[in-house]
């Protein structure tokens, strides 16, 4: 939990005593000014009826009179001929009241012609006037206090001024358990010492080590980051404080280095302990050379905890990020984070066993292969595996399923690629075969090139923004391409404007390869500015991929080596989409088999795409669906032709009724 904020006293009553002031002067100018009357001006008012014009002023009932021993106080009212409201008040001695003032009141002590009782004997209480005077700043006040103590108690994510640079760090129990992390084995082994440590922290200073003050955790998005900061706490069992980096700042300067101050307080307190700080790049970026910011504060007080001139024992610092490029380099020093573990995109063994993981708790048919499965999921991380299984149940209760079967777990990829299927949207037959021709274009390149991707599943189902797709993986997932290899690629991704060219003529080609045009510029680019792959340009590095994402980096490229690199890339681009050409060409019945067989199924599978190249035919499945089709046709004509006889039986039937019911009539 959140440890408990403390009250500062002494500001709430500066605080409160200001309000005071604040609602003196408020009650002080809304009372307006009295106007001190003489003992001649108030016997004038008496003895010429100007009380009489007071009717129906609701600022005051009259005039009320309080008695000394010495002196009489009148307070009250008058309205002046030009409709103005004058507050006035009086002080006289009793005699002038007695023998001037008196006589002026019938026996019923009230005015001669007025309609407003004079208190006669009666002194006004010192209580009545401090309360009458005294309420509305005391409402003022208390009210004030009752408002900041909502703020106190809803300051998590408001602003409330007590509770500005305070600890935001929130303390967790962990269940989460390395049986929990799937794959990444070498990582968990890393991570398994800084558990035993924590667990037995002695066995480590009797040998004179020192444990890891900072782990640093980079990789993409979903790989299991936050995963496995939550299953290092599980397994340690010690307090866990998690916390963003975007948590630290504030639109005050300090209050970001305040809250790092606050944070190491708490967790020396519940040492040892795991402080984990989810997207550090948020606050521990490059400083600049130039004006410190709050954002530079923040971070300089980060690294003054860390390993400043106070040293803190048991306290072990995780964070998180995909951006190790942008992080200060004091920041990566040993000594703060002294161990960096980097998390890539998971296998196909690590995929089958997160999906295994994640089915644990599935009913998943016993058919379902997951090794099938992970093959078809290539660049698929951790999170969205586990989104893939979570939308297959939810489609299965869909439709009202009890075991979740391949045909759910396949919609359920094709909708993380590419969003749900559009069932709705009209497809013109003629639309229909450009899309066929297009994805059998990229899937014949992938079967007769080499170094091609193997084509998994091909559907002119449109998703998105795409009327279709073809799931293409590597025929081995290593961890180097080669030359060959990318030019392969990108001469797949051309496939689909080669087979459009080819089948409807260069002038009707379509603009449905844009994104294929993308991804292949994008690949023949950095082999010739990345991986120096040009022969006539050499081994040179034109482009840092560590400076794609910085706004202020400079190009050192001059005019004439980017006009060469153009001519490169285009040289590159023309060379492949020939050779597609040439293989379309060479295969033209294979392409016709599989667009045919697209544009009656609709989607088809890599072992159809086998069947097709084996036996060069079309597979089974196809031939009873075209078989099906064929029937339903044949029916609908039959049924047109009655429909139409018994329509032209009605329309003589009709004629003869119309010329009959007139006789009738």
């Amino acid at each position: 939990m959140q440890p408990k904020m403390k009250i500062n006293w002494m500001v709430i009553l500066v605080f409160i005593l200001f309000l005071a002031f604040v609602g003196f002067l408020i009650w002080y100018f809304l009372k307006g000014n009295v106007v001190k009357l003489t003992e001649n001006q108030l016997l004038t008012l008496f003895q010429n009826g100007t009380l009489n014009k007071l009717t129906n002023i609701t600022i005051s009932d009259g005039f009320s009179v309080a008695f000394d021993p010495s002196t009489v106080h009148l307070d009250g009212y008058l309205k002046t001929d030009d409709g103005k409201i004058i507050h006035y008040a009086a002080t006289l001695y009793t005699g002038f009241w007695e023998s001037k003032i008196m006589p002026l009141f019938d026996s019923d002590s009230s005015v001669k012609g007025a309609n407003y009782w004079v208190s006669d004997n009666q002194a006004v209480s010192i209580w009545k006037n401090l309360l009458v005077n005294l309420l509305p700043v005391l409402i003022l006040i208390f009210g004030s206090f009752w408002l900041l103590s909502r703020l106190s108690k809803s300051s998590a994510g408001g602003m409330n001024p007590f509770s500005m640079g305070k600890n935001r760090a929130r303390t967790q129990k962990s269940e989460t358990k390395f049986s929990d992390v799937a794959g990444i084995k070498e990582e968990k082994l890393e991570l398994e010492e800084i558990v035993d440590y924590l667990k037995f922290p002695q066995r480590y200073s009797q040998m004179g080590a020192r444990t890891p003050k900072g782990v640093l955790l980079v990789g993409p998005p979903g790989t299991g980051k936050t995963l496995l900061a939550k299953a290092v706490a599980g397994e340690a069992g010690v307090p866990f404080f998690s916390i963003s980096g975007a948590e630290f700042e504030e639109v005050f300067v300090g209050v970001g280095a305040s809250r790092v101050r606050e944070m190491f307080t708490a967790a020396k307190k519940s040492a040892p302990c795991i402080i984990f700080i989810d997207e550090i790049d948020a606050v521990g970026r490059k400083r600049a050379s130039a004006a410190t910011t709050a954002n530079e504060q923040t971070l300089n007080q980060l690294l003054v905890e860390m390993d400043g001139f106070e040293t803190n024992v048991g306290i072990i610092i995780m964070a998180a990020t995909n951006r190790r490029d942008v992080l200060d380099e004091a920041l990566l020093r040993p000594g703060r984070f002294d161990r960096e573990i980097s998390l890539s995109l998971p296998d196909i063994k690590e995929r089958e066993a997160i999906l295994r993981l994640h089915a644990r708790n599935k009913n998943i048919s016993p058919k379902v292969n997951f090794e099938r499965i992970a093959e078809r999921t290539p660049g698929f991380s951790g999170a969205q595996l586990e989104n893939v299984l979570n939308e297959a149940t939810l489609l299965a209760v869909r439709h009202h399923k009890n075991v979740i079967g391949l045909v759910e777990i396949d919609e359920a990829i094709d909708r993380v690629v590419g969003g749900p299927a559009k069932t709705s949207r009209v497809i013109t037959k003629n639309d229909k075969k450009i899309v066929s021709y297009h994805e059998a274009g990229h899937a014949l390149i992938g079967l007769r090139l080499e170094y091609a991707s193997k084509v998994q599943k091909v559907t002119i189902i449109p998703r998105g923004q795409a009327g279709g797709y073809t799931i293409m993986t590597p025929k081995e997932e290593t961890m180097f391409y080669s030359k060959t290899h990318l030019i392969a690629t990108v001469t797949g991704y051309l496939g689909g404007r080669a087979s459009e060219e080819i089948i409807f003529g260069k002038p009707n080609v379509t603009t449905g390869a844009h994104d294929d045009l993308q991804k292949a510029t994008t690949i023949a680019r950095r082999m010739i500015t990345e991986y120096g792959m040009s022969d006539n340009l050499g081994l040179a590095q034109f482009e840092n991929p560590a400076e794609s994402g910085n706004p202020f980096a400079q190009s050192t490229i001059s005019n004439n080596i980017a006009n060469k690199i153009d001519d490169e890339v285009k040289q590159m681009l023309d060379q492949c989409y020939q050779e597609a050409i040439k293989l379309i060409k060479a295969n033209r019945k294979t392409l016709d088999l599989i667009a045919t067989s697209l544009m009656t199924l609709e989607t088809i599978t890599a072992e159809q795409i086998e069947y097709i190249n084996e036996h060069d035919k079309l597979p089974q499945e196809v031939l009873e669906r075209q078989k099906d089709f064929k029937k339903g046709e044949s029916k609908k004509n039959s049924s047109d032709d009655t429909d139409e006889s018994a329509h032209d039986g009605s329309e003589h039937e009709s004629d003869e009724t119309i010329s009959v019911t007139p006789k009738k009539k």
